[in-house]
Formats: structure tokens, sequence, C-alpha cells
């Protein structure tokens, strides 16, 4: 055998080897832990060591990609080593092999083991874990040397484990895929709303205390269940001496036991009595970590206290969840227009209405400062979030809230009517 044929069969076996290597990176980036926990339910006897594998994915896919791109870079001069003596004219000779190693490079060490490692990805990584534990030994501690050597010579901070270890790009591949139709938009934003949990923090969240419903300690079951049924919550914070002494969680549903098998305690037993305790958590605290917390606890509602140990606001599942789904509205919302006249000169308005626009309608003058809206400015008339029946008088109006909507039991629209001792004196002075 010539010397020309041993380099060609020698970059050939190297060439195939780096595929491998390419195909066995590719499957490591992409397996994952589920599919590790179906391998051993399976009874897969290399389930075990691939999830070794992957606890440390970063180390064995840089000396993978390390081993590869030294063994092509390898085939690619003994290729060029032969072409050099089987061709009298070096150019040709040059020319010859790169477009030998462009299309093996191409096809035999991109497109076939980069599918192949995809497709098959759970197979190809535990037939592989021999293996890639065996080139990690021979080329990880070059591998990690040559990271340390590029992040000291790359302008900025660099990257530990190197740039390209990692899993991939997962908000790209998302993007790419909700390019490529293989997801859907609402899909595309859900799974990004996932990432961002980490970054979103409980107070981003919560609903504020100037928008909580709380019940004192003292007040008695009826009151609280009546308070319930108005407001639409089913869980209500209670407080002792003020809203920043938040001493527990009340329930409907407690209520309703106790009343249903006791009717008399409606009358004689007290909020306290029937509380919960409060989970109180920071209101710093990011969401996916609150989400994880609230899960430990069995609990659907946190309190937020504030650095000075105050009452920020609170917090349910519901709002987590609305981070990542949107908003969730009630299936009877029917979306109003924001003025609605109605008979004996009544107005039934949103509760968004602008406060300008409202003065503009009732031909009145509202100088209160901080709101925008005729919801905000009743909550700032009465002092607390207003609920169906609240009431507020604006000169010779009268705002009555009127219906709830959405998940939180917002105040809708508000019904505004003309005072009564007005329109008496009125019609008196017309006779």
């Amino acid at each position: 055998m010539s010397q020309n044929a041993s380099l060609l069969i020698l970059a050939t076996a190297m060439v195939l080897l780096a595929a491998v290597f390419v195909a066995t990176e590719t499957a490591l980036a992409r397996v994952s832990k589920a599919t590790i926990d179906q391998l051993r339910k399976d009874g897969s006897k290399r389930a075990s060591s691939l999830s070794k594998l992957l606890d440390d994915r970063a180390k064995y896919v840089n000396s993978l990609l390390f081993a590869h791109l030294t063994l092509s870079t390898i085939a690619i001069v003994l290729v060029t080593t032969a072409c050099l003596d089987i061709f009298v004219d070096n150019n040709a000779a040059l020319i010859s092999s790169s477009a030998i190693m462009v299309l093996v490079g191409y096809i035999v060490l991109g497109v076939a083991p980069q599918t192949l490692g995809r497709q098959k990805a759970d197979k190809i990584a535990l037939s592989t874990v021999r293996l890639t534990r065996m080139v990690t030994g021979i080329f990880g501690p070059m591998s990690r040397l040559f990271i340390l050597i590029g992040n000291a010579i790359t302008p900025g901070q660099g990257f530990r484990e190197g740039p390209f270890s990692t899993q991939a790009e997962l908000r790209e591949l998302v993007d790419m895929a909700g390019a490529d139709s293989v997801i859907e938009d609402d899909e595309r934003q859900m799974i990004h709303s996932v990432f961002e949990l980490g970054d979103t923090i409980a107070r981003e969240v919560m609903v504020p205390r100037t928008e909580m419903v709380w019940i004192e300690s003292h007040k008695t079951l009826r009151q609280a269940m009546s308070l319930g049924l108005r407001s639409g919550y089913s869980r209500i914070p209670v407080v002792g001496e003020g809203i920043d002494d938040i001493v527990g969680v009340v329930y409907v549903k407690d209520i309703a036991r106790r009343v249903f098998e006791h009717q008399e305690s409606q009358s004689i037993e007290r909020v306290s009595d029937l509380m919960r305790p409060a989970f109180m958590v920071p209101d710093s605290r990011s969401v996916d970590e609150l989400l994880r917390d609230m899960q430990s606890a069995r609990t659907h509602l946190a309190v937020l206290v504030d650095e000075y140990g105050g009452t920020a606001g609170l917090v349910t599942i519901e709002d987590v969840i609305e981070e990542i789904v949107g908003e969730i509205s009630d299936e009877h919302d029917v979306l109003g227009p924001d003025v609605e006249e109605l008979a004996n000169g009544e107005y039934r308005v949103s509760s968004r209405l602008h406060i300008d626009d409202l003065a503009e309608l009732l031909e009145i003058e509202i100088s209160d400062e901080g709101v925008d809206t005729v919801g905000g400015l009743m909550a700032k008339r009465l002092g607390i979030v207003p609920i169906p029946g609240a009431t507020v008088d604006i000169e010779n109006w009268t705002l009555t809230a009127e219906s709830t909507a959405g998940r939180r039991h917002r105040i809708d629209t508000v019904v505004i009517s003309r005072d009564t001792f007005t329109t008496q004196d009125e019609d008196e002075s017309d006779d």
C-alpha cells in the first residue's frame, strides 16, 4: 500500500471518528432529564451513567468539540499532504484538497451527524457514554486550558465553561421555532414568559395594599361571609391593629362549613376563631422562587412584606400563572361602553373612565390628585377598595359601585345618580 493511500485511509478514519464526536455532542446538548427519567422507567442500565454526564454537561460537550476539531484538522493536513504528492501542480493539489474537505466537512461532519444527533439523541447519548468519558479524560484538560486562554485574550468577562458548552441558546431556538411555524406565536410567548419568571420580582405582580380587601379579626363570621360574597374573594387577609398587622387569612369555605354545622356561630364567633396562618414573604423575592415556596407551603395566597416590615400587597397562584399565560378574565365578562345613559338622568360608567371625562360628563370640577380613574377616585374617597354597593358623594352626585369583573373581582362599572335631596330641592324650586 502506498504512502498516499495510507494517509487517505487514516484521514477517512479520523473524519468518521470526528463525525461520531459531533453526533454525540449534538445528542448530549439535546437530551433532557425527563428523557433520562423515562429511560430509567424503561429499564435502561446506562441511564444513571448518562444522568451523571448531564450534571456536568458543559465539560463533556467542550471535550467532544475539542476532539472533533482536532481530528478534523489533522484529517485536512493528511489529505493536503496526499494531494501535494499526487498532483504535480501545487495549486491544483491545494484546490483539490480544499474542495474535498469542504464537502466532507459540510456533509460528514455537519449535516449527517447533527441530524442523527437530533433525531436519535437518547440512543446516541446512551451508546456513547463510555466513549464520552474517555474522550473527556484525554481532551478535557486541554479544552479547559484553551478556554482560560481564550477568556484571557478576549475583551470582557468571558465564560467560565466556554461560550459553546451549555445547552443551546434556548430563547433563540424558541424564536427560530416560531419563525418556522413549528410552534404557535402564543406558545412562543408563553415559553419566553417562563424564562422571564426568574427576572421578575414579586412586587411587580402583586395586588398592592391599596387594592387589598381585608377584614378585622374582631368581626363576626356573618360579617366575613357577607364581605366574601360581596367582594367575590374566597380568601381574605385578617388584620389586627391595621393593614400592616396581618394576623392571618380567613377562608370563606371554612366559614360556610362552620355556619352550616352551627348556625348560631355566625353571630357569636369571630374571624380570629377560624383564620389560618398567613404565609409571609419579602416583596423582593423572584416570582419563580415564590411559586416554589407557595407550592411547598400548599397555599394559594402569600402576603408580601416590604423592607420596613409593612404590608406591601399580596400575591396569589393565579397572579403567577397570569405572568405565563396572560390575563385571565371571567367567562361572564363583556366589554361594554365607557358611558351608558340610563333612565331618570342616571349614568353607568366604566370604573376605568378617566376622571377628566367624568367631570366633563357631570359638568363639575374634580380636584383629587393622585388618581386617574373613577375606580381610583372611589378608592381614595372611601379609604378602602370599593366593593359592590359602596357609595361616594361628589358634589350633588352619588357614585355607586355596581359590578365586578375579572379574576381579581375589581369594580367594573359604577352607577352615577343625582342626590335625592338635591333632586327634591330642585323640584320644590320649580313649584
